[in-house]
């Protein structure tokens, strides 16, 4: 048997789960930042090598590899983004309809 749960239990879950994730989303807002950070650092290492005619080669592939980790964590951060949007639209759903005082009829 399923054991059936109240609709607030229901809402709280739901309401817990947006908050966890956009505390997550904020941790992948501060890793993009320092990920962008971390790669204008690395291509102006890159440049400052290149104009003392030192081998770039290794620089320039750490220099990649840094560029291609961003991407995934900019792609990773709009997984985020579209599931905020899912649980806040279930949230909203979820809501209790507002108080609606004795002897009114909604609508």
């Amino acid at each position: 048997m399923i054991p059936v749960r109240p609709m607030g239990d229901a809402v709280m879950d739901a309401r817990s789960e947006l908050a966890r994730e956009r505390e997550v989303l904020a941790r992948a807002d501060r890793d993009v930042l320092q990920g962008r950070l971390r790669v204008q650092a690395q291509d102006r290492l890159v440049s400052d090598l290149r104009s003392r005619g030192a081998d770039v080669r290794e620089a320039e592939r750490l220099l990649r590899l840094m560029r291609e980790t961003l991407h995934q964590w900019q792609q990773h951060r709009v997984l985020i983004l579209q599931r905020v949007g899912y649980l806040e639209a279930k949230s909203s759903t979820l809501a209790p309809p507002p108080d609606v005082p004795s002897g009114v009829t909604p609508g």
